[in-house]
C-alpha cells in the first residue's frame, strides 16, 4: 500500500502524571476514552478509509483502537509489534527527565531490563515493509514510542530530534511511501 494513517492512543492517567508508561499496561482516563471515540468521529467524517485498524496489545491502546472502530466500522486486528517499547528501569519515571532524554540517544542501550531502540526499530521497521509489500490500507493504534520510530522510517532525525520527537494523545498522521 502506499500509504497508512497513525494514531496515538487516548489519554492515561501516567500521562497526566508526566510518566513513562512505557511496556506497563496502563488503562485510560475518561477523557481518553473520549478522545478515542472523538478521533473516531473525525476519522469518519473525514472519509478516511482503512480495511483494519492494527492495534498494540496493550489496552490504552487496544481500548482506543476499539473506540475507533466502534465509530467506523473498521475492523480491528492485534498487532504484536506495535507493543511499546519496554523502558526498563525508566518506566513509570518522569517523561521529562534528563536522564531518560539522554538514554534515549543510546541506540543499543536496553535501559538494564529492556528494550533497546535498535530492537524496537527492527520489529517497527519489519512491520512498515510488511504493509508497504500488502494491499490493504491501515489505521495503526499504538504508542509515543512507537511512532518515533516510525518517523525515523520515514525521514532523516539526529539523536536530539529522535528523542524529542512525540505527538499528543489521539493524533491522527498520515504517513505516505
Amino acid at each position: 500500500m502506499d500509504h497508512f494513517y497513525f494514531v496515538r492512543h487516548g489519554e492515561t492517567i501516567w500521562n497526566v502524571e508526566n510518566k513513562i508508561c512505557g511496556a506497563t499496561d496502563i488503562a485510560l482516563t475518561e477523557r481518553g476514552h473520549d478522545q478515542a471515540s472523538a478521533v473516531g468521529r473525525m476519522i469518519k467524517e473525514k472519509n478516511i478509509k482503512a480495511d483494519e485498524i492494527l492495534t498494540s496489545p496493550l489496552m490504552r491502546a487496544y481500548d482506543t483502537a476499539k473506540h475507533i472502530s466502534e465509530v467506523t466500522g473498521i475492523p480491528v486486528r492485534i498487532e504484536q509489534r506495535l507493543k511499546e517499547q519496554n523502558f526498563g528501569i525508566y518506566e513509570s519515571t518522569a517523561r521529562d527527565g534528563l536522564e531518560f532524554h539522554e538514554a534515549k540517544k543510546h541506540m543499543a542501550s536496553r535501559f538494564k531490563t529492556g528494550e533497546s531502540m535498535m530492537q524496537l526499530a527492527q520489529r517497527i521497521y519489519n512491520l512498515l515493509d510488511d504493509i508497504k509489500k500488502g494491499d490493504k490500507e491501515y489505521i495503526l493504534v499504538a504508542h509515543n514510542g512507537i511512532v518515533r520510530i516510525v518517523e525515523s522510517y520515514f525521514r532523516e532525525m539526529d539523536n536530539e530530534e529522535f528523542s524529542r520527537f512525540g505527538i499528543d494523545n489521539c493524533e491522527v498522521r498520515r504517513y505516505d511511501y
